[in-house]
């Protein structure tokens, strides 16, 4: 199953810091399927992209953003102002429980390197008949 991805309508009253619109949430899945879902989002549009996780997420939104940042799109990718937060949850015990947050948003700060394409095969002389 593919990442999880979120477009964004700013909420009134809310900071319209992503006004493209695109987060993708960091769960449980393998940290190369966010990489590959946040280079692929970075590529697709020139806003910026929010990288959202919460509690025990946390660890894996950073190693995926500094993936990211220090081997596929190296001197490409701009990490805006972290946000951190508190949210105040209910467990399934039914207890309200807080749980931190963190907000990274990434944004492409230039263009995407062109890799060329290999020469076409020389052209073997034919042989005489």
């Amino acid at each position: 199953m593919a990442a999880r991805i979120h477009r964004v309508m700013p909420e009134p009253g809310r900071s319209r810091l992503n006004e493209a619109g695109t987060t993708v949430y960091i769960g449980s899945k393998p940290t190369m399927t966010y990489v590959f879902q946040v280079v692929a989002q970075l590529n697709s549009g020139p806003g910026p992209i929010l990288v959202k996780a919460r509690g025990n997420a946390i660890a894996k939104a950073v190693d995926v953003v500094e993936v990211v940042r220090r081997r596929f799109m190296e001197g490409h990718v701009e990490v805006g102002r972290i946000a951190l937060d508190t949210e105040r949850l209910t467990n399934r015990e039914g207890r309200d429980a807080n749980v931190s947050s963190i907000t990274i948003p990434l944004s492409r700060t230039g263009p995407m390197p062109v890799v060329p394409l290999p020469p076409p095969p020389a052209s073997a002389p034919t042989p005489p008949r």
